[in-house]
């Protein structure tokens, strides 16, 4: 399909891409939902935590959220989404990844931009105890690349999965990692290398042979997080072969199920091969809406309710049987 135009024109405040990805990053707060969390044992004896909220009325719709980098079932972007959907007639199921929900995983691997053997689970789980048919899945960021290297690397996507929407997608990780390592993004760069090394420790307590203290001293940026770590505990030649491997780019002319990608132009993260606009072009069930405005998982909107979480309503609802 062709660009999708977009009419999201935010307060001039929100119009600086930095300015819209703090503030519902780190100021927004979204009240007035209930989760309950059902723990879900993997096939390799560890576990993930699954959020679970429930739409006002019987609902037999169920969409899926699927967290960035650092993120977990409670971030305001995810329970933001899970509120509006609840609202509109959705089940809402917002999976933390290994080691994500405040407890550290049993495994010396953990979650990275491509584990959609992990999400396979969930949808298994899912169609195995629920009886849902009509199911979407929504992620952000790392997440919005994950769902789409499922979407597109699957062979037979279950007939229940209805539509897809990615926002601030990471289509290129390579690029993406140099986007952050780039001194504009300096400090979202020291925050996740902290977040993702204190977790490393806690790790290192479980597994000290494989994570040493003259490891953890050799991380100085997120690339090197990946060569160190990402790519040791997930079997990777090094970071730029998980980049290679795990960017969902390559698997966009795949896609057969409805999807909508929405990347800001003024979103920091991404580099210009993180906009497929030939693929999406090429893939009559892709969409591309690229805002000049939204930062990176910004997309501030009235109500306290995000461009992007109405347009994904919108665009799940056109999709419904």
């Amino acid at each position: 399909m062709p660009l999708v135009s977009s009419n999201y024109n935010p307060p001039l405040f929100f119009k600086n891409g930095h300015l819209a990805t703090i503030y519902c990053g780190l100021f927004r707060k979204v009240n007035g939902i209930v989760q309950k969390r059902e723990r879900l044992s993997l096939f390799d004896g560890d576990f993930l935590d699954l959020d679970w909220s429930d739409s006002i009325v019987p609902s037999n719709k169920l969409v899926i959220l699927l967290h960035g980098l650092e993120g977990d079932g409670q971030r305001p972007y995810i329970t933001g989404s899970a509120k509006l959907f609840n609202q509109n007639g959705y089940n809402a199921c917002a999976v933390n990844y290994r080691g994500c929900s405040g407890e550290t995983n049993k495994r010396y691997r953990s979650y990275h931009s491509g584990v959609t053997e992990d999400l396979k689970e969930v949808i298994d789980h899912i169609l195995k105890t629920k009886d849902y048919s009509e199911i979407y899945i929504k992620g952000f960021s790392l997440g919005g690349n994950l769902v789409l290297k499922y979407l597109g690397e699957e062979e037979t996507v279950p007939k229940e999965i209805r539509g897809a929407v990615a926002v601030s997608a990471p289509c290129n990780l390579h690029s993406s990692c140099q986007q952050l390592l780039t001194f504009k993004n300096i400090l979202y760069a020291i925050r996740f290398k902290g977040n993702l090394i204190d977790k490393l420790r806690q790790k290192q307590v479980l597994f000290p042979e494989l994570i040493t203290d003259s490891d953890i001293k050799k991380i100085k940026t997120l690339k090197d997080f990946d060569d160190i770590y990402t790519s040791r505990a997930h079997n990777f030649k090094d970071a730029l072969d998980y980049y290679t491997q795990c960017s969902s780019l390559q698997f966009l002319p795949n896609i057969e199920v409805p999807s909508l990608i929405i990347n800001a132009q003024d979103d920091s993260f991404l580099g210009s091969e993180c906009y497929p606009f030939s693929e999406v072009e090429q893939n009559p069930n892709l969409y591309l809406e690229t805002p000049k405005y939204g930062g990176h998982v910004g997309f501030w909107g009235k109500n306290n309710i995000t461009y992007t979480e109405r347009r994904a309503l919108d665009f799940f609802n056109e999709l419904g049987f």
